[in-house]
């Protein structure tokens, strides 16, 4: 299976993006789709995954008052443990490099319980107590800063 993640760029591949989202987070885990659309899909920067041609994972990182957010990470079922998720963070951390605005920046995510190893193999470390988000149990998991250039 041939992966590869690409920034989106236009409107057709977002609504593909957020299919998957919808797939995930709105059917498969029961989130309000009220909760899972925000004002910051246009300001957010997104990826999509593929296997093949077919996509099959999306996420999206964006600057906060706290940092640099990485949000909405999803990955069709079938594709689960065969490196979507890391291919995604992966690209999405290089994506965040390249930005000259994120130097000495806090990289941050609320990390589903679920989801915490595959964050962690990034550095990324638990920081504070479980939260209930969505229905779902959460974590704050945090990065040291990007170093300055």
């Amino acid at each position: 299976m041939k992966l590869s993640v690409k920034k989106i760029a236009d409107a057709g591949t977002l609504q593909k993006a957020f299919r998957i989202r919808e797939e995930v987070f709105v059917r498969e885990q029961a989130v309000d789709p009220k909760e899972e659309y925000d004002s910051f899909e246009e300001e957010a920067s997104q990826f999509i995954a593929y296997a093949g041609v077919q996509e099959v994972g999306t996420g999206r990182w964006r600057f906060t008052k706290n940092g640099i957010k990485l949000e909405r990470f999803a990955v069709l079922k079938p594709f689960r443990g065969r490196g979507v998720g890391q291919a995604l963070v992966k690209a999405v951390l290089d994506d965040i490099q390249d930005h000259p605005e994120s130097a000495g920046k806090t990289i941050y995510l609320h990390g589903q319980v679920t989801a915490m190893g595959l964050y962690e193999k990034f550095g990324f470390q638990k920081s504070g107590p479980l939260f209930v988000e969505c229905g779902i149990d959460h974590y704050l998991m945090e990065r040291r800063a990007n170093p300055v250039r």
